[in-house]
């Protein structure tokens, strides 16, 4: 019967953050300085990685690819969300809220991969040194960055493909600011407790198990570093990780609260600003996290800048 009676939605609507147009052209410039320092941030990382020789090792290979994903989650969210803040209605096509919750969950998906293959790569380089080729190998790197985005690909794949063959019988409102899991299966008329279960294990499987990698990575690191009898050598080798760990924390905690927790606890107010976090500012604070407490990344930019000196 539900079947029968179920019309398929041709668009969603947005609630966003707010409906007073002085505030939304506020946050409109907010967000659009945010974005454009995501892109000059990120893609400048990925440039200087892989034009300067002293950056093309595995540590930034796999940095210039969590860069990319950045970008690439960022621009699935940001560039909707800027127009919708100037727009009076704030849609979004069924099909292309299909297409910007798949980008998103896949590019997220795999960014928490890639976080636990830079945490192998640190305890390979401070607890191995002399096997760090061996364990860090070309092939090896490459296959990483290659599991990672399949990995994304196919459980967004599985999200998508679930909840968007839910009936949305009732209002088509989306009480958030981009097409997310929780706002839209809160949207269904359907019973969706195997959506929600298969939500559960599959980001919990990913977000979990790269979590004990990450954990145990440092849990040796931070033995090895233990081990070290001058105070000057300690921190200069746990420094090398601080980068990391910071960036670990801010992405895994954002995302274990948004995904890990049955949608009953959905609070849109909350999520929506904790969603404003891992979705906007954190790709922007990515490249100042890893550049600006890092050596190399800084010696190779002042190299850069003088050649072109030079050659002017």
């Amino acid at each position: 019967m539900l079947k029968s009676n179920y019309t398929r939605p041709t668009e969603f609507l947005f609630v966003g953050f707010t409906d007073s147009l002085p505030l939304r052209l506020a946050l409109f410039l907010v967000f659009f300085i945010v974005y454009a320092l995501t892109l000059v941030g990120n893609v400048g990382l990925i440039v200087l990685t892989n034009i300067h020789s002293s950056l093309q090792t595995p540590m930034y290979y796999f940095l210039s690819n969590l860069s990319f994903l950045d970008i690439s989650y960022s621009t699935a969210i940001a560039p909707k969300m800027l127009v919708n803040f100037l727009a009076s209605r704030k849609i979004i096509s069924f099909y292309g809220c299909a297409l910007q919750m798949f980008f998103f969950a896949c590019f997220a998906d795999a960014e928490c991969l890639v976080l636990a293959a830079m945490a192998y790569d640190r305890y390979a380089a401070i607890c191995n040194p002399l096997l760090y080729p061996t364990l860090m190998s070309r092939r090896l790197c490459i296959s990483l960055i290659l599991l990672a985005y399949f990995s994304g690909g196919m459980t967004s794949l599985v999200h998508v493909s679930l909840t968007f063959r839910l009936p949305f019988c009732g209002s088509n409102v989306v009480n958030h600011f981009f097409c997310d899991i929780p706002p839209l299966l809160a949207l269904s008329c359907a019973d969706t407790h195997i959506n929600e279960l298969l939500l559960f294990i599959l980001c919990g499987s990913i977000q979990t198990s790269t979590f004990v990698v990450i954990f145990v990575s440092y849990l040796c690191i931070l033995m090895t570093v233990l081990s070290i009898k001058s105070s000057g050598g300690r921190s200069k080798t746990f420094s090398t990780c601080a980068s990391h760990l910071l960036a670990v924390t801010l992405f895994y905690g954002t995302l274990l609260f948004m995904y890990l927790r049955p949608t009953t606890s959905y609070s849109p107010e909350t999520d929506k600003v904790v969603a404003v976090f891992y979705t906007v500012v954190f790709p922007m604070f990515n490249p100042i996290i890893y550049s600006f407490r890092n050596k190399d990344v800084k010696n190779a930019l002042k190299n850069l800048c003088g050649k072109k000196c030079i050659f002017k």
